[in-house]
Formats: structure tokens, sequence, C-alpha cells
């Protein structure tokens, strides 16, 4: 399938596509996927729909479902619309037993969404990760690029605060 009117990128995206492939060897362009399936999403709405995974299988000739496989397969892609301000907090051994759950559990009473989803003004999403390699930090959780560690109650209010005030500034 042509998705070229339906999904393409700009031509200084394509160019990154490219610069991106030209990093693997010949017949090997799979190799890619993970980096284009990042751009893909920073690209198209900060998720990756169907038709947008297709494109990218169309991108690297490989089959659609190779692109499904590794997109579900790995939490840091999206497969459903996401708010402004992603809340992955970590929910393995050390982060559970220093409290991560207790830090979930006051989210999803605070903004009123569970894991996985998004609140009805499109600002937070609340997701559940595996290790973010920073158990000395726990709880602890990753707002878009960066870590935020020791969690409290309190510190989520001023995490939330925070994430408002910005969202206005930038309206």
């Amino acid at each position: 399938m042509n998705f070229e009117f339906m999904i393409r990128f700009s031509d200084d995206k394509m160019a990154k596509v490219q610069e991106i492939i030209a990093r693997y060897p010949e017949g090997k362009q799979k190799s890619a996927l993970l980096p284009l399936l990042h751009l893909a999403q920073e690209t198209f709405g900060g998720w990756l729909d169907v038709p947008v995974m297709d494109y990218v299988a169309e991108l690297l000739q490989i089959d659609p479902i190779e692109v499904y496989e590794v997109a579900t397969f790995y939490s840091m892609y999206n497969l459903k619309p996401v708010g402004k301000y992603m809340f992955e907090v970590c929910h393995t051994g050390p982060c559970m037993i220093s409290g991560a759950d207790n830090i979930v559990a006051y989210i999803t009473e605070k903004l009123g969404i569970k894991p996985g989803e998004t609140t009805a003004d499109g600002l937070f999403t609340l997701k559940t990760a595996e290790c973010l390699g920073a158990c000395g930090y726990a709880p602890m959780m990753q707002l878009g690029k960066h870590y935020r560690e020791h969690l409290t109650k309190e510190k989520v209010d001023a995490i939330i605060d925070e994430c408002r005030r910005n969202a206005a500034a930038n309206n």
C-alpha cells in the first residue's frame, strides 16, 4: 500500500530516515526499526497507529507484522494517544519495596486515571514501567526525558502543579 498521501515524513525527516537506514549494512535495514519508530512517534502525534506502523514497514521494506511485534513489545512506544505529560512510574522490585504502588495509587486518585489511561483534558497519562535503572532513587518515575526521584505524595502534587503551570503558560 502506498501511504504517500495519507502519512508522510517531511523532506527533512525523510533525510533523517535515510541517514538512520544508512547506518546499517545493505539488506539489514530492519535494524533501523527502533529509531524509526521513535522518529515516527515523535512526528505523528506522540503515538503509533496502524497506518503509521505500516508506513514505517513500507520504508524499511519489511512486513507490517514485524513492526507491530516490536511496537507492542516495548513500553516506550504508545499504541494509543497519550497526554502531554506522561508519568511512567517504575514498578519493579526496588521501587515497589520503596512504595511505588502507593505512588501509582495516589496518582490514580489525584488525576482520576488508572495506569494506561489519559485524563479527559489530554494533559496526563499514567503508565507503569519496567526498571528504569534508578533503583537507588526509588520510588521514581520518568517524565519526558527526566527522572523524578524519591517520590512522595507532596512531590507528586508539586510535579502535577508544575505540569499544569507549564501547560497553561504554553497555551
